[in-house]
């Protein structure tokens, strides 16, 4: 595949984040040492301008400009480039006292105060007409400079708003899509019962804790709405970009596995795809390895939504921040890993919140480059450095991708449906989880894997997991079953097809939506166990499977309908009962896995699925993990040493770009150890 650098005028991988001089301008002292330092550790990069709207306008149509030139000038003149963001993240007061409307109101239908972030209604035409017009601004006076090379438009949506102009907004959505029909809006929706009917799109209202909560439908389109308002705004900020300076790509930076805006859809008019990383390092519950894996599907998830090109991690920190439950510094060496596991995943970029802790308000204590000693020979600003150096040696690695031959399904719809069911067991749904320690298995194996919505084409995979797929969105079930035909690997897992996109439950059996068929089977009852039950799933001794492995939470009783049975339950009255199923179909396979299996078995199950799809293993000691990135005929895998004891690897005949060095067959990882070997393809 052809490289696509992100940026390239800038030659390199990024390295640098947020910057804010705004809380400086007192002190030009400062100012210059920021730039001889970001010089030091290896900056190339500065986020600009996230939170500076009462400083560009103190008063409305009072326009300060002046001081953002002197930064950007600046930092351009001494090798440094700007990402310039859009300050509709948050407001200043004279906003909200000459606009109120422009505030945010809650489920309870209460109006918020002036304060905090994203305490916006996005439907506001005032608030958008200002934004609107501080957009056009900061176009016309950054828009032709070199040094600027991306608009980073507000800072981390999120939230939602109830206000009369939203509620109407809501109603409009919904009479798009349900054809301006009210009889099929209480179909879709099953109105009838409770008695909840409704004769006009006017009498319904946001869900809320006081009101209307107890129908599903009502529930997934209002969080659909509120990402497809969100996407609304944040295109017409795009607008004006697009339409001012083309010249420069557009991007805006997600949260970790934000639940309240389906990513899928916001990622979709980007240009670039970043995010903000912050994982719990040092949980003493956790090993780093766990921590980073689960890092590692956030990675992945981002770089998914565009997979032809590098994604960025806009926002990490290399030390500790303030807003966990416990803030724990990274220990030595951890921050080496986590930077150079962000470029092994698909990210060109390595960036933090922030360059320098401000004195005061609520983020003085986050983690940062540097500390309030305003030193560069702390323990932070040397591990900063090193990282600088590194990315530095990295630079051709830029524009490369990963490229994956197995995907794993992963829908917000089908999150927040399942969150919302009155169903199962509140405590033992997880979702997410079980995604991620299915994720945790391919990482396990070496095996590349993107994380997609159901919704993207399944053209170019050899193997998909559908774990969960507990709603079907339309015309999923036909592209599963095409994927399959055509010689794909398919596994499902209890819960899957239960309701269509509204959540009507499918009727003569599930899996719905003549899935049945796909995977020659149906199931009759689903038994959710306590946390001190258990079950088995009994493989036998003969074959590629074998081995009795353990069951929890879930087991559905499923009845065959041309499927053969793997596994069989060992206990309770539906012993002896399909457990693990596969189907012929076409000239692919489609698997069922009617219960929550331990890993070992799930790793069983996947290694033969793996051999069947041609895709190969990879041998790797506990604790390392592995990723390759390829392009223009050139391959880079990275080895990360999670533990701290030196491991053993296998590598191909290459050069480590970190240290010059060739490599080739068995080599020693160092603890906490990264190598990165160029190898031809």
């Amino acid at each position: 595949m052809k490289r696509r650098p992100l940026f390239p005028q800038v030659g390199a991988l990024l390295h640098g984040g947020d910057y804010n001089p705004e809380q400086w301008l007192d002190r030009p002292d400062i100012l210059e040492e920021d730039i001889r330092l970001m010089k030091q550790a290896g900056v190339n990069t500065a986020t600009l301008g996230v939170f500076s709207w009462s400083v560009y306008e103190p008063r409305e149509g009072e326009y300060h400009f002046e001081w953002m030139h002197r930064i950007i000038d600046n930092l351009y003149e001494n090798g440094i480039y700007t990402v310039l963001a859009t300050p509709s993240g948050a407001r200043p007061a004279w906003l909200d006292e000459a606009y109120p409307e422009a505030l945010r109101t809650n489920l309870k239908r209460v109006r918020n105060l002036h304060g905090q972030r994203h305490n916006h209604c996005i439907t506001s035409p005032a608030y958008r007409k200002l934004v609107r017009r501080m957009d056009e601004k900061l176009a016309e006076e950054f828009g032709s400079h070199p040094g600027v090379i991306l608009w980073h438009i507000s800072n981390e949506f999120g939230g939602e708003c109830a206000c009369e102009l939203c509620k109407e907004k809501f109603r409009e959505y919904l009479r798009e899509k349900y054809h301006n029909n009210i009889e099929e809006l209480n179909q879709e929706w099953w109105t009838t019962f409770w008695s909840h009917r409704f004769l006009d799109f006017s009498q319904i209202e946001p869900p809320a804790a006081h009101g209307e909560k107890s129908i599903h439908g009502l529930n997934l389109d209002w969080k659909r709405f509120t990402t497809a308002n969100t996407r609304d705004f944040m295109e017409a900020e795009m607008a004006v970009f697009r339409e001012k300076t083309p010249h420069i790509p557009i991007t805006t930076n997600f949260m970790h596995l934000y639940m309240a805006l389906d990513y899928n859809q916001m990622a979709k008019p980007l240009d670039i795809i970043s995010w903000d990383s912050y994982p719990r390092y040092g949980d003493p519950d956790r090993s780093l390895y766990d921590c980073s894996v689960e890092n590692a599907f956030d990675h992945v998830t981002m770089r998914s939504f565009k997979k032809d090109r590098p994604f960025m991690m806009m926002e990490s920190v290399p030390s500790l921040v303030n807003w966990h439950d416990y803030n724990k510094p990274k220990r030595p060496g951890v921050h080496r890993v986590t930077a150079l596991q962000a470029i092994a995943c698909g990210s060109d970029t390595v960036q933090y919140f922030q360059w320098r802790k401000g004195r005061g308000s609520y983020e003085q204590y986050h983690g940062a480059v540097l500390d309030h000693l305003g030193r560069s020979d702390t323990r932070v600003f040397r591990d900063v450095e090193e990282v600088g150096r590194l990315l530095a040696s990295l630079k051709e690695v830029q524009g490369s991708v990963v490229q994956a031959k197995a995907a794993i399904l992963f829908d917000w719809d089908n999150r927040w449906a399942i969150d919302d069911a009155a169903a199962f067991s509140n405590k033992t749904k997880k979702y997410e989880q079980t995604c991620i320690d299915l994720f945790r298995l391919f990482v396990k194996n070496g095996v590349e894997v993107d994380l997609i919505s159901s919704e993207e084409p399944f053209d170019g995979y050899d193997f998909l997991a559908a774990p969960m797929l507990y709603l079907l969105k339309p015309g999923v079930a036909h592209r599963l079953k095409a994927f399959t035909e055509r010689g794909g690997q398919l596994l499902a897992t209890y819960i899957t097809g239960y309701v269509n996109e509204n959540t009507l439950c499918y009727l003569g059996g599930f899996p719905g939506d003549g899935l049945t068929e796909l995977f020659g089977l149906y199931t009759e009852e689903i038994d959710t166990l306590y946390p001190k039950e258990k079950n088995g799933a009994d493989f036998g001794e003969e074959g590629s499977l074998q081995g009795v492995y353990v069951l929890k939470d879930y087991c559905e009783l499923v009845k065959l309908q041309g499927a053969r049975p793997l596994a069989v339950y060992t206990g309770d009255f539906y012993a002896g009962t399909p457990a693990v199923t596969v189907n012929d179909y076409g000239k692919g396979k489609a698997y069922y896995v009617a219960a929550r299996m331990e890993a070992a078995g799930m790793e069983a199950l996947l290694k033969v699925m793996w051999k069947n799809a041609g895709i190969e293993v990879k041998a790797l000691p506990e604790g390392v993990e592995y990723h390759r990135r390829t392009g223009d005929g050139a391959a880079y895998d990275f080895f990360i040493n999670y533990t701290n004891e030196e491991q053993v690897i296998e590598t191909e005949a290459g050069t480590d770009l970190l240290t010059g060095e060739a490599k080739e067959g068995k080599t020693t990882l160092a603890p906490l150890g990264v190598m990165v070997c160029r190898v031809q393809v």
